[in-house]
């Protein structure tokens, strides 16, 4: 009875790792398979940035050389993205056939356009620096406003107000000092 109860135990025993090494197997294979989706997705969505980029061209050749706020380049990490300066980047959207210019601000990400369509979204970007490029001008602008402008006023100094208050901390230390001292004889 032992030999019976034996190889049933032992023939289980193979049969499990049998199972799970198969089971592994096939996991194994279904990842590979996501994995080599998602790689084609991503590859969609990095040739339709470079089908965006390459209809950018015409703008960004336009742009003069002294002006240096725009690096176009794509990235192809998770998402890919296609970089038009530092805050703003177009990126697909969940669909992955529309496309989505987005803007990072000090008050998070906000969406300045979103369409299927190139033409729709290069007029955006067109746009977009446009915008980038009178506010480069306005900035350099002010300094000169600023130089015809009336004199700033003199800052006061606090140096003073903190002697006086230290002054005056020191001699309520030294009245309570010799209050304490009469009192105590």
């Amino acid at each position: 009875m032992s030999d019976g109860a034996t190889g049933t135990a032992d023939n289980a025993g193979e049969g499990r790792p049998r199972r799970l090494r198969d089971a592994l197997r096939q996991a194994r294979i279904e990842a590979a398979d996501r994995t080599g989706v998602v790689v084609d997705l991503r590859d969609a969505e990095v040739a339709r940035l470079e089908i965006l980029s390459d209809a950018l061209d015409p703008l960004f050749s336009e742009i003069p050389e002294s002006i240096d706020l725009f690096d176009r380049g794509i990235s192809r990490g998770d998402p890919p993205r296609l970089w038009v300066d530092v805050v703003a980047h177009v990126v697909m959207g969940r669909d992955k056939r529309s496309y989505r210019l987005v803007q990072d601000t000090r008050y998070g990400r906000i969406v300045l356009a979103e369409s299927n369509d190139v033409p729709v979204i290069v007029q955006a970007v067109t746009n977009y620096v446009a915008r980038r490029m009178i506010e480069r001008e306005h900035a350099l602008a002010v300094p000169v406003q600023v130089s015809q402008a009336a004199p700033m006023p003199r800052r006061r100094s606090r140096v003073w107000p903190f002697l006086a208050g230290l002054l005056v901390g020191a001699v309520a230390l030294f009245a309570a000092a010799m209050i304490a001292a009469l009192y105590s004889f």
